[in-house]
């Protein structure tokens, strides 16, 4: 039985949820960007508006990630880059962070007004790989080295994501 209050109840979350709506498509909110950097590849992800879930954006050459980013932020408002940090166990640095320091800087020129943050990427290569074969791809797909990254940034991002909820 639905009584008059549960009636204006559900008017008023309607009409809420319809205002919320309206504000997102005409103000878009920023999102978060997350980079796995590599020598020849980057994974991109970014999250929804609301900043709940991660999704893979997609992988760009590394040599073309500051022209992609360029043109995605034409587009898109971003808030925040995280940028994976390759460490080795013992925390020292390994053969790929001062690639990734030089990338920091190129963003901080390209992008003054988004902060950079580093976050510690270490496994996620290997939760890409896992994942990739819980979703069931075939062995083929599963050497797509630019989904691995792109997946890699997703699990990066959502676990950055995790921290604050």
């Amino acid at each position: 039985m639905v009584t008059k209050n549960t009636t204006v109840t559900q008017s008023s979350q309607r009409c809420y949820t319809q205002i919320v709506i309206i504000l997102i498509l005409n103000h878009p909110l920023p999102r978060i960007l997350a980079i796995d950097y590599g020598l020849k590849r980057t994974g991109l992800a970014v999250t929804d508006p609301l900043k709940i879930i991660a999704t893979g954006l997609t992988t760009v050459e590394s040599k073309q990630l500051i022209s992609f980013l360029k043109n995605y932020f034409s587009k898109e408002e971003v808030e925040l880059i995280i940028i994976g940090e390759p460490k080795n166990l013992d925390d020292t640095d390994t053969h790929a962070t001062p690639l990734v320091k030089k990338i920091i800087k190129e963003l901080q020129k390209n992008f003054p007004l988004i902060p950079v943050q580093t976050v510690d990427e270490r496994f996620t290569s290997k939760m890409a790989s896992r994942a990739m074969i819980e979703m069931g791809l075939k062995k083929k797909q599963r050497q797509n080295k630019a989904l691995k990254d792109e997946i890699a940034a997703t699990i990066m991002l959502q676990e950055y994501l995790q921290q604050f909820s």
